[in-house]
């Protein structure tokens, strides 16, 4: 019994519906709701989240959001890797840094929810990875498909006459053996008496997305191992100067959770010079540099010294550890005598570049040798040059003028309360100010060689040239006008960090490459090639194949592989052909 549709019953044929469609009967009043759906309950809901989690649609977002989340640690300095940075930012920003500090801006790739995303990335990649693998192991064990009934339903669908002579199991013999030529998995079926052959390729596909997915993962890893026992340390290291792989000569120092002190590769790396060049030629780009180097030797208990280079972006590769080039400016050498000409001050004093043409502030501190604590804040400007306004600056970052300014202070510097202060910063405020400001005193100027009293008759202090044939210091004010090319040293900034993991991270990341070329250029393709009998008798071989996602090229691989088959056939029929065969 046929029923009949509403639109029947109504009087009307509806030509889009078939003539045996049902409609839903309408619910009786009373009845209640038609469709009830089941709680989830607590269970469900972890199930449904779950699934959720370990997506791909999931794992993607979670991949752009982890990028976003790197955003703000190349925005704003950060304490693992430029603590000085962060302390002149709190300088700068006064009302902005506690606000990102509380966000922990400063610490990014250590902060809870820079942390979350990436331990969410983490579980939903192994959800995601552990299923498919076991589907693609299974998928790949199994028989390629049956050969379908009516081939001419699927894409590239093309048909050629069943050579003379030829015999159906030969025909379909030649095919699977050219199927497998053609890297394809092969299966033989019977299919109504008639041989067929079904065969697919492209499980690399799929291997490499989950090779893709499965070196991420890995990279995640091995970033996490690596930052665990790895560490990064600072250090300033001016000219002729040196330092010793060890803890304590460190300016700054971060080390991962499970890092071992006693890890510490025993070298010493010298600074002998750092070269730097600057644009001379080119008048609207005058000054801007060209090129850093600096020139270094490696020490170690075993063996001889090894000369290397450090270069921006270019960094060397010592003792398992990789030392990066990160600024540089100048450290004028700066000597204090006491009223009876005994020294109780001499070092060279790294000044921090305030702008592009290096005018530079340091801080120098006497604490001991004097009958009170001395400080002075000092200005360095490389070529010296008078503004409208009075005020010095520098015009060109090359020590073509070199001029030092200081402005000098007496009382508590504030390092015997056992409290840290940067040696680069001085609080006066518990100070007296003897030069410069309000106090109607000329802060102290001084150029490379020259010597001057401090107010009071405290003792001198001295700029020193050290350049290699220097003239003995003179009074402030009578040096004479000469080269000063080579008359203050200067300082590098070297970042050195230890990554255990590096190498793993680069097998990964060609792993990454090597897996997403795979997957988005390796077809995912199945083929079928059956022998049929049409009605009029005749036999002829028919060929289609199907694709797993976009493959803009199925159809011209089934029309070649046809044409490799039985030859090319003028007029070859299509999926439009009128005749159909009998199987």
């Amino acid at each position: 019994m046929v029923s009949t549709s509403s639109s029947d019953r109504d009087g009307g044929v509806d030509p889009l519906r078939p003539a045996d469609h049902v409609d839903s009967p309408e619910p009786a009043p009373g009845d209640g709701p038609g469709v009830a759906q089941p709680k989830l309950g607590f269970v469900g809901w972890l199930r449904f989240g779950w699934r959720q989690l370990t997506s791909m649609r999931t794992a993607i977002l979670l991949l752009l959001l982890l990028a976003i989340a790197a955003v703000p640690g190349s925005l704003v300095p950060q304490r693992s890797s430029d603590p000085n940075g962060v302390t002149q930012y709190f300088t700068d920003h006064p009302d902005t840094a506690p606000v990102l500090d509380s966000f922990q801006m400063f610490d990014v790739y250590t902060s809870a929810w820079f942390s979350a995303v990436y331990l969410l990335l983490f579980v939903s990649l192994i959800g995601c990875i552990i299923p498919r693998t076991k589907h693609h192991f299974e998928a790949m064990r199994a028989r390629p498909p049956r050969t379908p009934v009516r081939l001419g339903r699927l894409a590239g669908y093309t048909t050629r006459p069943l050579p003379d002579g030829v015999d159906a199991e030969t025909a379909v013999a030649e095919a699977t053996k050219l199927l497998k030529q053609a890297r394809y998995r092969v299966e033989r079926y019977e299919l109504r008496g008639e041989p067929s052959v079904s065969a697919e390729r492209g499980y690399l596909r799929e291997t490499g997305n989950l090779v893709f997915h499965t070196a991420m993962l890995g990279i995640l890893v091995a970033v996490g191992v690596g930052g665990g026992f790895g560490f990064a340390g600072q250090r300033v290291i001016v000219e002729g100067q040196s330092f010793v792989n060890t803890l304590a000569a460190f300016d700054s120092f971060n080390p991962g959770r499970f890092f071992d002190p006693n890890s510490l590769a025993p070298y010493k790396l010298s600074l002998n010079e750092l070269g730097v060049v600057y644009e001379t030629q080119n008048q609207d780009a005058l000054g801007q540099p060209i090129d850093f180097t600096a020139h270094v030797t490696i020490t170690d208990q075993s063996g001889p010294a090894e000369d290397g280079q450090v270069k921006v972006n270019e960094p060397l590769r010592t003792h398992g550890t990789d030392v990066f080039l990160l600024g540089n400016g100048y450290a004028p050498h700066i000597v204090v005598r006491d009223p009876d000409g005994e020294i109780v001050f001499d070092d060279a004093v790294p000044f921090l570049p305030q702008d592009a043409n290096l005018t530079s502030i340091g801080v120098v501190k006497v604490p001991d040798g004097l009958d009170a604590q001395l400080g002075m804040v000092g200005f360095f400007y490389p070529t010296q040059d008078v503004l409208g306004s009075g005020a010095y600056a520098s015009t060109y970052p090359d020590l073509v003028l070199p001029v030092l300014t200081l402005n000098v202070y007496e009382g508590d510097l504030g390092i015997d309360s056992g409290v840290p202060t940067s040696v680069y910063t001085l609080d006066p405020s518990g100070m007296d100010q003897l030069t410069g400001g309000e106090t109607g005193v000329d802060s102290i100027e001084l150029k490379p060689g020259e010597r001057t009293e401090l107010p009071g008759g405290r003792g001198t202090v001295e700029f020193v040239d050290d350049s290699p044939d220097a003239p003995a210091a003179v009074p402030a004010g009578s040096a004479a006008d000469r080269d000063y090319a080579q008359s203050v040293k200067r300082f590098a900034s070297f970042d050195i960090h230890h990554d255990p993991t590096q190498g793993w991270v680069l097998v990964f990341a060609i792993l990454i490459l090597a897996g997403l070329l795979a997957s988005l250029f390796v077809p995912r393709r199945r083929m079928w090639v059956k022998v049929a009998t049409r009605r009029d008798g005749s036999r002829v071989i028919e060929f289609a194949g199907l694709a797993r996602g976009e493959d803009p090229g199925l159809e011209a691989a089934v029309a070649a592989f046809a044409d490799k088959l039985a030859g090319p056939v003028a007029g070859a029929e299509s999926t439009h052909d009128t005749a159909k065969p009998t199987t």
